[in-house]
């Protein structure tokens, strides 16, 4: 039995709580986070929990295993101690503010034989691995651009820009699609509200393989929009997260030229002598997908992951990923959407 211990109670520790205290896998043992209030509601709603403010009195209440749902700013000095303490820790996103942080903790983990894993939790939605088999199988073609937009109106974060708060969903779902690194990285953004936050931005990713992505991201917005389009050279595909029951529409749409397109020789003069182009309109499939919860499923891995002794799907090297991508964009940001060149590390250097 994995004994586990949440710290925090803002947005996403409540969920975590809920989610961990159903496992019979695992027990919910203890929750921690400064708020007294918030203490007492928990206790008040799950009165087997221990609950404390004090991290050092958490960590050595025997919990197993912790689960850091605090503001990313905490995310390396929560996780570096609790590693130093022997527990395997899962650190929602993004997993820290810098690269150097997170390959620091990345390093602590394989040094102490500990499971180190990142709340990427699309990555674990049944879409989302739904899309990745039919990349992967070809049944899309040649992926020539994911376009992804997340937007609603809020929650405004103090701590963050709306970079580092929403896109690493996107990030880390283009990541898990492709399953290539990008090799540069633009954006732009403004800030309407607070003149030192960025509330929207706009990113675009680049795949050696010529894939591009682009990501949207807003506080600033009317409607809740979280929305993937898949653009192949065979079919696209669409994955609407707001859906309740079709998230996924995989379109059998595309254009071709001839097959003499040039007359076989290739040569400029000839270059209009196939338009227009054969555009192709078939059919449209709505496939079902399971209605299991990410956050369930990715907790479960979690602990799958730590009495098996595996290696976490998102592990800490997709967060620093993840990191990297963002304070490249970050830069990119504060250059006018200068192209960023990433080098991503995918190794300890010994």
């Amino acid at each position: 039995m994995v004994n586990i211990g949440v710290v925090g109670c803002g947005y996403w520790g409540p969920k975590h709580i809920r989610v961990c205290h159903e496992f019979s896998e695992a027990k919910l043992t203890a929750v921690c986070d400064l708020d007294e209030n918030k203490l007492h509601q928990v206790g008040d709603q799950y009165p087997d929990l221990q609950t404390t403010n004090s991290y050092q009195a958490f960590l050595q209440n025997g919990v197993d295993a912790v689960v850091i749902a605090t503001p990313v700013h905490s995310h390396f000095k929560l996780a570096k101690e609790a590693l130093l303490q022997h527990k395997h820790v899962l650190i929602e996103k993004p997993m820290t503010t810098t690269s150097r942080e997170a390959l620091e903790l990345i390093e602590l983990a394989k040094k102490q034989n500990l499971t180190l894993m990142v709340g990427h939790t699309y990555e674990y939605h049944p879409a989302v691995e739904f899309l990745r088999e039919i990349v992967s199988n070809g049944e899309l073609g040649d992926i020539y651009s994911i376009d992804s937009d997340r937007l609603n109106l809020g929650l405004f974060r103090p701590d963050v820009n709306v970079l580092w708060d929403l896109a690493p969903h996107d990030i880390s779902i283009m990541l898990r699609l492709l399953n290539e690194d990008p090799i540069a990285v633009s954006a732009r953004g403004t800030h309407h509200i607070d003149a030192s936050i960025y509330d929207v931005a706009y990113i675009e990713i680049l795949f050696a393989n010529g894939t591009m992505g682009h990501i949207h991201v807003s506080w600033l917005h009317p409607r809740k929009i979280r929305q993937t389009t898949i653009v192949g050279s065979k079919k696209m595909a669409v994955y609407d997260d707001v859906s309740e029951s079709e998230k996924i529409h995989i379109f059998d749409k595309g254009l071709s030229f001839p097959e003499d397109h040039n007359n076989g020789h290739g040569n400029d003069n000839n270059k209009f002598s196939a338009w227009p182009p054969n555009y192709r309109y078939g059919d449209v499939v709505i496939p079902f997908i399971s209605n299991a919860e990410p956050l369930k499923l990715e907790c479960s891995h979690f602990i799958k992951c730590i009495r098996d002794g595996t290696r976490p799907r998102s592990d800490g090297w997709t967060g620093l990923k993840v990191v990297t991508i963002l304070e490249a964009a970050d830069r990119s940001l504060e250059n006018g959407g200068c192209r960023e060149k990433l080098d991503l590390v995918t190794t300890i250097s010994v």
